[in-house]
């Protein structure tokens, strides 16, 4: 943070990207919560992940990125669309949905959006961090990783073993209790 702070009426190429990133991310989210299709939804949920994926890769980290599109794109909006289609949940609209809040919900939102954003403005006026490369390089996240988060990282497989294992006898039909 030394040095002379660019003006932000001439903004960089990379600034660019990242600020129509971001729009992209917001309206896609936006529309994951708005739209009345829930397969829709989860497509839109997609592009809402992949702008994000672009958006750390602006700020040169490559290996979030690419852990954002492996894990969040591919797994995740697969099992919530697999899901969709496994339960049988309703694909078209449904009026027995619809709680009649629409204004109310719409007051909040507008409300919370404006408090978080007059409180990032005020609290980051000032703030620039030049983008060099390197802090989201996958030597450095797994460096830290497994050095100071091994034990975290363990119990959560384990945890995530066996919650597997239960969804796999929860959904056996062939096992029956005692």
């Amino acid at each position: 943070m030394t040095g002379a702070v660019p003006s932000y009426l001439s903004p960089t190429g990379q600034e660019v990207v990242f600020l129509l990133l971001g729009a992209v991310t917001v309206g896609s989210a936006l529309l994951v919560v708005t739209t009345r299709q829930l397969v829709h939804a989860a497509l839109w949920l997609v592009l809402c992940f992949g702008a994000l994926a672009g958006c750390y890769l602006v700020l040169t980290a490559e290996f979030v990125a690419w852990v954002q599109v492996l894990i969040y794109v591919g797994a995740v909006v697969a099992l919530l669309l697999f899901g969709i289609m496994l339960t049988r949940a309703p694909i078209g609209r449904s009026a027995d949905l619809d709680s009649g809040n629409r204004v109310v919900a719409a007051i909040v939102a507008l409300a919370t959006a404006a408090v978080l954003v007059t409180v990032v403005i005020d609290g980051f006026r000032t703030a620039y961090a030049d983008l060099t490369p390197g802090r989201g390089a996958a030597s450095e996240v797994g460096s830290s990783l497994f050095r100071n988060w091994v034990l975290p990282f363990e119990a959560l497989s384990v945890l995530l073993l066996a919650a597997l294992i239960g969804a796999i006898v929860l959904s056996r039909t062939d096992i029956r209790g005692r």
